[in-house]
């Protein structure tokens, strides 16, 4: 039985949306891949409905199994934080409407599950990308490869999750950088 995974990387000016399926080897096969673009200078409403529409069009062409969505996180710049957010419910009220089942990755937890670090660059997860779905060249922008790891972790995630308890020994370098990135998550830092 195959999984059909959905993967958002929310933005404003180029929202990533990328399909893939994973078999009961754990293989991921590229479906498809899209950027949803919206005009910088367009009236906030206008970008939020083409979003909007864009993603409500993949859902229902290729009818996921699940949807990952990238979590928003804090930044610096408070208005990309703001669009990140908007876009995110958006698609967040596609998978709700459709009753299709949604989980928010981290950044690291995506960066760990793909290429065992946590703190990868987007060229490795690109590249990773790229290697693990048998394509020629990096999907671009950075946009779409994103939400490819995104919907890649997920598959993965939701197959075998290693237990933040198990033994550091009987895990791969990749699942060991995905339970401490999951760590981080979980932990509050304090003083900081």
């Amino acid at each position: 039985m195959t999984l059909r995974v959905l993967g958002v990387d929310p933005g404003l000016t180029r929202c990533g949306v990328g399909i893939i399926e994973v078999d009961t080897t754990r293989r991921p096969s590229l479906v498809s891949v899209h950027t949803i673009r919206s005009a910088a200078d367009a009236p906030l409403e206008r970008r939020l409905l083409t979003i909007a529409r864009g993603i409500e069009a993949l859902v229902d062409e290729f009818r996921p199994d699940a949807m990952a969505i990238e979590r928003v996180f804090a930044q610096n710049n408070v208005r990309t934080v703001m669009g990140t957010a908007q876009v995110s419910g958006l698609a967040l009220r596609a998978a709700a409407e459709r009753d299709i089942p949604v989980a928010l990755h981290t950044p690291s937890e995506v960066k760990a599950a793909v290429t065992g670090y946590g703190s990868a660059d987007k060229k490795q997860v690109g590249t990773m990308v790229a290697r693990l779905l048998g394509l020629d060249e990096i999907p671009k922008p950075a946009d779409a490869a994103d939400a490819l790891a995104l919907a890649i972790c997920h598959a993965w995630r939701r197959d075998s999750q290693p237990a933040a308890s198990a033994p550091a020994h009987g895990l791969t370098p990749a699942q060991r950088a995905w339970r401490d990135a999951e760590k981080s998550v979980r932990t509050p830092r304090l003083g900081g």
